[in-house]
């Protein structure tokens, strides 16, 4: 058993070397596509072995006896994400050709609903799974809002690190780390943020029609963020006043 047990765990992470090997031929192949910098292949690399290394740590922490196909696609759509935040940090020097910064940022967004899609049909769904397609989600968002403040300004840099932002509160604030109710309005305002960021990134538009896009898409994430951490705020004040309250009782009935 532990022979299988170590066999398994072999084939999972082979899995992520062979995503990272997988990272390393895109690049490649944009390098020769558009004459890539340095700065594209050094971002791209890095990026690379930093996804390689993270996920290889967290699947051997989680045990995970399959790497599963949802997290499959999954690390399908990271390759892509490390490709366009190559290409982000190669138009610092010159600008990516549109049709293929869009075409590999697209074709990352749309298989955002399908890794999701994947799990539940297979019932493969982990909490790894899920946590590895925020992380996908979010980098992108960071890439894209970098991307197109360099074009509208630093203030769009708040779209991408709202997230990070909130992640750091909760070491300081531990009751935003409570769960959330399920929220349609919460999934459909942070899908749109990669697809108005790349509306905006696109140049397809004039732009004072960029510009009120990338503005939307930040004041729903406002709001979005604004009304979750008003909901977590309250239950803990009211779990708090509730703890309060039962060891009154134990003190007044002597227990």
């Amino acid at each position: 058993m532990a022979l299988n047990n170590t066999y398994e765990a072999r084939l999972v992470q082979q899995e992520t070397a062979v995503g990272a090997g997988v990272q390393i031929l895109l690049l490649a192949l944009l390098g020769s596509a558009i004459g890539m910098g340095p700065a594209g292949w050094l971002t791209g690399l890095v990026f690379a072995i930093a996804t390689w290394a993270m996920l290889s740590l967290a699947l051997h922490r989680s045990r995970l006896r399959s790497f599963g196909p949802a997290n499959r696609v999954t690390l399908g759509r990271a390759t892509l994400v490390g490709g366009v935040t190559a290409l982000v940090a190669d138009s610092f020097q010159s600008s990516p050709p549109v049709t293929l910064f869009v075409g590999l940022t697209a074709v990352a967004l749309i298989l955002d609903g399908v890794d999701g899609k994947v799990a539940r049909h297979t019932g493969t769904s982990t909490a790894l799974g899920a946590r590895f397609d925020m992380e996908v989600d979010a980098f992108l968002i960071l890439v894209l809002s970098v991307y197109v403040s360099m074009s509208l300004g630093p203030w769009v840099l708040l779209i991408g690190a709202m997230r990070y932002a909130f992640v750091a509160a909760a070491r300081v604030w531990p009751w935003l780390n409570a769960p959330l109710p399920p929220s349609t309005a919460r999934k459909t305002v942070a899908a749109m943020q990669g697809v108005f960021l790349l509306l905006a990134a696109s140049g397809f538009f004039p732009y004072a029609a960029t510009f009120a896009v990338t503005a939307t898409a930040l004041a729903a994430l406002v709001w979005s963020f604004g009304r979750d951490v008003l909901w977590l705020y309250r239950t803990s004040r009211t779990q708090r006043g509730a703890r309060v309250t039962e060891v009154r009782e134990l003190v007044t009935s002597g227990g």
